[in-house]
């Protein structure tokens, strides 16, 4: 068994050498041997002590591979810089609604037993779907467990990314996996709705009855756990998501935010109207508000420089009360929506999923 062991670390050794050096992450210097058997070390004492089954823990220490890309990807990810109106354009597109509508014909059956279980409507379950991972056309890039484990090495959330490691590895005990077959993003989330282990294995569910729990090859076992993790959250099918309305110009942006809540009653009394015009529903109900504040800031910048350019003044001079608004479009947000959002933190998420749902009823 030692030699076995020996053996293996060697032969990682000699594919260690071949990693150009400082390829994993600029100025990160020369890839530090000791640290990345440690960690493997540390894995397998950690994992004995957890119980994990020695096969599931000889699979994940077998070849181990340190993957640089990956480490590129965690530390370089893009600032979010799209506008909301171009984060939808890129998410709610026509092939999107066409494939989701291919997708309820599809699973009409797998979509109602979800509904029916956890009172989660198949248009939810699709718009999730969609954004995911393309309703299943998302392939995945790594072996998980290298991405784990490389991720681990980096440092910055060692401890993270360690649970989501030993998470997989039950998970890969408890549904009689094997763990080298399990393959997802290099920020570790896997199948049809881009679960991290940890999560699987809180929320996972059995959706074709064969006992296991596989989130990437059974489409049903995905809705499932889909299902229940929206139903865990609280999700209501009897409430809207949100709702596009339409403010006054001189409207105050601070409270686009999200974070404040006011009754439906309170917004309209400052002014939230329908798109048309026309009043939203008055009701004790209590909602968010959502709008894109960088774009409204700069066309109102445009507009007052707009403003000083016809007069041939100084803009600081303008009077900016005085100078046309532009109209501001915002979303009132639900208990619905923020409960999307521990799904996924980004508001313009939550609205694209609110926006696909609705096109996919």
């Amino acid at each position: 068994m030692r030699k076995r062991w020996l053996t293996a670390r060697l032969m990682g050794l000699a594919l260690m050498l071949f990693i150009p050096l400082g390829a994993y992450a600029e100025g990160a210097g020369v890839f530090d041997v000791d640290r990345w058997y440690k960690i493997l070390d540390d894995v397998r004492t950690r994992a004995i002590n957890q119980n994990i089954s020695k096969g599931t823990i000889d699979a994940t220490l077998k070849y181990p591979s340190f993957i640089p890309s990956i480490v590129k990807s965690d530390r370089n990810q893009a600032e979010f810089k799209l506008t909301l109106d171009e984060y939808l354009a890129r998410t709610v597109n026509s092939r999107r609604i066409e494939n989701g509508h291919k997708m309820r014909a599809t699973y009409p059956t797998m979509l109602a037993r979800v509904e029916n279980k956890y009172g989660v409507q198949p248009h939810v379950i699709l718009a999730f779907w969609g954004l995911e991972s393309n309703y299943g056309e998302y392939r995945a890039a790594h072996k998980l467990t290298d991405a784990f484990l490389t991720l681990m090495y980096e440092g910055r959330r060692e401890t993270f990314f360690g649970n989501q490691l030993f998470a997989l590895m039950k998970i890969a005990d408890d549904n009689d996996l094997d763990i080298n077959d399990i393959r997802g993003s290099w920020a570790g989330t896997m199948g049809h709705f881009q679960f991290i282990p940890t999560t699987l294995r809180q929320y996972g569910a059995d959706g074709n009855g064969d006992g296991k729990i596989d989130i990437i090859h059974s489409v049903g076992d995905a809705m499932f756990s889909a299902g229940n993790y929206l139903h865990k959250m609280g999700w209501n099918p009897n409430e809207k998501i949100v709702r596009r309305v339409m403010l006054p110009a001189s409207f105050d942006i601070s409270l686009l935010d999200g974070k404040t809540k006011k009754t439906l009653s309170e917004w309209a009394a400052i002014g939230v109207m329908n798109p048309d015009g026309t009043q939203i529903p008055v009701t004790d109900m209590t909602a968010g508000l959502v709008g894109d504040i960088k774009l409204i800031q700069e066309q109102r910048a445009a507009a007052i420089a707009a403003a000083a350019l016809n007069a041939s003044a100084d803009p600081n001079a303008i009077d900016t009360d005085v100078v046309p608004q532009p109209v501001i479009y915002a979303y009132l947000t639900y208990p619905n929506f923020y409960r999307i959002k521990k799904w996924n933190s980004s508001n313009w998420y939550a609205i694209a999923i609110a926006t696909l749902a609705d096109e996919l009823k």
